[in-house]
């Protein structure tokens, strides 16, 4: 799972507010709503928001992966160890 948290603390330590972003830097509102609800943004907004805070990627998001991720991630790493052996005894 994706978490922007780090987001909102490095605009705390750069003095930049979500209203800078939106009219000085013509940021869209949506993505910035986006991501407060910890949804998807594309890679071209993150290095945009990287070259604004003059940061890097870990100072605006943070990755950890949910249980249920973990689960999902393993059980198909599984099936396909299970593919590739059948293809070898062929």
């Amino acid at each position: 799972m994706i978490s922007y948290e780090p987001l909102w603390s490095t605009m705390e330590k750069r003095g930049i507010t979500k209203y800078q972003l939106i009219y000085h830097w013509g940021m869209s509102s949506n993505t910035l709503r986006r991501m407060g609800h910890g949804e998807p943004i594309s890679s071209n907004t993150l290095n945009e928001l990287c070259l604004i805070l003059d940061c890097g990627v870990e100072d605006i998001l943070r990755f950890h992966a949910t249980e249920d991720e973990s689960a999902s991630v393993n059980q198909r790493k599984a099936e396909i160890s299970n593919l590739r052996k059948k293809i070898r005894k062929k």
